[in-house]
């Protein structure tokens, strides 16, 4: 897992940036955040060079960074901290998550199908046009999300929790959602089509928000209830 350290700053409550020895590998120490470290683009270069040059990177702490245009395809990250990054045109079919945080990020454009995720958590994150198509997403934390245009199709949703989430245009097409949490969330055009729905958990107020018919797509009568 990172090192959560604070910003050397010392009224600053941010996340530290990882720092890097000579020899480009993460140190345990100290560092500023992106808001005041002296020379911010030096430490993205670093941050990229590091992930382009590691198959597995472990305890990265990256938070606020801007990802652009960048193929994280077949990484294995570990412990990371990726809170509050935005991320624009990311390739990373194939990659493995543990247990890293991805809190109030922002996706545009990304592919990350064929991945597999367990205990990872993007609260409070923006997709738009995202794919996580044939992903396992198991154990993971979506709460609060907005997605657009994205899709989870083909996915392995088993005990992951939506609370709170606003889906617009989004598919959970043919996914295990079995004992997945989709209470209070707000959905516009949203389909659940061939996916096991009532193994799932709704709130019995979803109703106002969008429901499921029996195809498990949006209707006008709520057929599924909180069913665990």
């Amino acid at each position: 897992m990172f090192v959560a350290n604070k910003c050397l700053v010392h009224y600053c409550r941010n996340q530290a940036l990882s720092s890097f020895d000579s020899n480009e590998e993460i140190l345990d120490q100290r560092n500023y955040c992106l808001d005041h470290i002296p020379d911010p683009g030096k430490i993205k270069d670093q941050i990229y060079h590091y992930i382009q040059t590691h198959d597995k990177i472990i305890g990265l702490n990256a938070s606020g960074i801007v990802f652009k245009n960048i193929d994280l395809s077949n990484k294995k990250f570990f412990g990371c901290n990726f809170s509050h990054c935005t991320f624009d045109n990311i390739h990373s079919n194939n990659v493995l998550l543990r247990m890293c945080i991805f809190d109030f990020g922002t996706f545009n454009d990304c592919n990350m199908t064929h991945s597999n995720m367990i205990f990872t958590s993007f609260s409070g994150c923006t997709f738009s046009s995202t794919l996580f198509t044939s992903s396992d997403i198991i154990q993971s934390n979506m709460n609060g999300i907005r997605a657009h245009q994205t899709s989870f199709d083909d996915s392995d949703l088993f005990n992951s929790r939506f609370i709170n989430a606003k889906l617009i245009d989004t598919s959970f097409r043919n996914c295990n959602v079995k004992k997945t949490l989709f209470n209070h969330t707000k959905r516009t055009n949203v389909s659940f089509k061939m996916s096991n729905t009532r193994e799932a958990v709704f709130s019995k107020d979803d109703s106002e928000f969008g429901t499921l018919d029996n195809n498990g797509d949006p209707g006008e009568k709520d057929s599924i209830g909180a069913l665990i």
